[in-house]
């Protein structure tokens, strides 16, 4: 399989099964496109038919092949169609285009591998002191009570953790809410148990905290900068966007009590292992201006993402804004390529991405292993397979104190993959999103074994975007 588009100047075939990259000109880009399924004397046809109109000629005049009147055109461009066709042949022959998919069979071996533990989302407060407008978890209670999670009950969590985790060495946990700081003297002490038990069970632990911000001080700052791996500070970008939806319990705005904090954390991390991370809504569909504002802040970790809400919602993103959508990704990715070259360079979380090495085979057919591999905490110890599951008990999967009891449960995640999935099979991102988020997938159509359309076509155009910009730091390097 193969996916083939044009952006910014740039010609990309992608060889989906083994992620190879060629970035061609014009006549290449056309033989690609038709090579598997015309005969090579109806490729040179269509070709000759094409390259010998006026508006086309210029294009494949090279130092190899200049502009000369004694010269018989079609003999020259009969003779670059031939060796595009060589190479083409041989590329294949290589196993760089037109590969064979080879994971399918590999998806079912790793079925039948026993399941680990590795990462947990500890919901360390039920409560928030901001009441956002598309939050999921109902304003941080997740549609429930307050409630703020134990040291007793995230010990055993972290106990669960190790005695799950197998041989596994690197555990992960992520401080979540609501808003974690409201239980910040929890968090501190459930690092330094988990420290303590590290070298105990040879493991090591890779904590990581999301905030909106409001509670942050130095000595937070001091804590995160010693102990936690990454730290996710919530924003939405410019001041009335983000106050427009992220307002306080009250009503007011938070930008301005939040935007010093975070740049100070920032700068304090010296501008790595952090993300400011924003949602982008209907309200605010020019979201690359958002990305534009807080890089002009002097954040260097940025990463705005689309909102999943009911289309009933006002601020849901529809069908009819994809374009718009789309427009703004290449404007960002255009945006980005300037800055870089500016020496004022930043990353986007959703451009961020591997073409040389990558997630394992397991991640990239199966995603973020919810369900099986990574599991969210409630304060009071209940586990569901991530956090946008957590408060319906259709998903409720166990406990910390007595484990996974839901195993069927745990057997429909495992069995969720690129494969499984209908609308993944033939979808040429399908090895990078890893088939979706399984929550959306079932917010939208009542099964996990699905996937969120939208969310969908925009991934599908950020990887587009994503992949250019790799092409144009290549050809930068040349």
């Amino acid at each position: 399989m193969i996916h083939q588009y044009k952006n910014n100047g740039y010609n990309i075939v992608l060889d989906v099964n083994s992620g190879m990259v060629h970035v061609v000109d014009d006549l290449a880009y056309d033989v690609i496109e038709m090579y598997e399924k015309n005969s090579k004397d109806d490729i040179i046809a269509a070709m000759i038919e094409k390259y010998t109109q006026p508006q086309y000629k210029k294009l494949l005049q090279t130092e190899e092949y200049p502009e000369d009147d004694s010269t018989d055109d079609i003999e020259i461009l009969l003779q670059q169609i031939k060796e595009v066709l060589d190479d083409v042949a041989q590329m294949k022959k290589d196993g760089t285009l037109f590969t064979e998919d080879i994971y399918e069979n590999y998806i079912k071996d790793f079925k039948q591998r026993s399941t680990v533990v590795k990462a947990l989302c500890l919901h360390i407060a039920h409560d928030c002191n901001l009441a956002c407008r598309y939050c999921f978890a109902g304003k941080g209670e997740y549609h429930g009570d307050r409630s703020l999670m134990s040291y007793e009950v995230g010990k055993q969590a972290l106990d669960f953790l190790i005695a799950s985790s197998g041989s596994r060495h690197n555990l992960e946990v992520d401080f979540f809410g609501g808003e974690p700081l409201m239980n910040f003297q929890v968090v501190k002490d459930l690092v330094k148990y988990g420290r303590e038990q590290e070298a105990l069970h040879n493991k090591k632990f890779r904590f990581t905290l999301t905030t909106n911000g409001l509670l942050l001080n130095d000595e937070v700052i001091e804590f995160a900068n010693k102990e936690l791996s990454n730290v996710v500070l919530s924003i939405d970008g410019r001041k009335e966007v983000n106050d427009k939806m992220r307002p306080s319990r009250n009503g007011k705005g938070s930008y301005d009590i939040i935007i010093p904090k975070f740049q100070k954390l920032a700068e304090s991390r010296n501008q790595v292992n952090y993300y400011v991370r924003g949602t982008f809504t209907h309200n605010n569909l020019d979201f690359s201006e958002d990305v534009k504002h807080l890089a002009d802040l002097g954040f260097e970790q940025i990463s705005v993402e689309p909102v999943v809400a009911p289309p009933e919602e006002s601020y849901a993103i529809g069908e009819e804004d994809l374009p718009f959508v789309f427009d703004q990704y290449d404007k960002l990715s255009k945006l980005m390529l300037e800055r870089k070259k500016e020496g004022k360079g930043f990353n986007f979380f959703h451009f961020m991405i591997d073409l040389s090495g990558g997630p394992c085979v397991a991640k990239r057919l199966s995603g973020c292993g919810s369900g099986t591999e990574y599991l969210a905490v409630t304060p009071w110890g209940d586990l569901y397979p991530c956090h946008q599951f957590v408060g319906n008990t259709d998903f409720l999967m166990g406990n910390v104190w007595d484990g996974v009891k839901n195993t069927e449960l745990r057997e429909e995640f495992k069995h969720c993959n690129v494969y499984s999935k209908e609308k993944c099979k033939d979808c040429f991102a399908k090895f990078y999103c890893s088939g979706g988020c399984a929550a959306n997938s079932y917010n939208a159509h009542g099964t996990i074994n699905d996937a969120y359309d939208i969310g969908c076509e925009m991934q599908r155009k950020r990887i587009e975007c994503a992949i250019m910009l790799k092409a144009a730091e290549a050809e930068a390097e040349i």
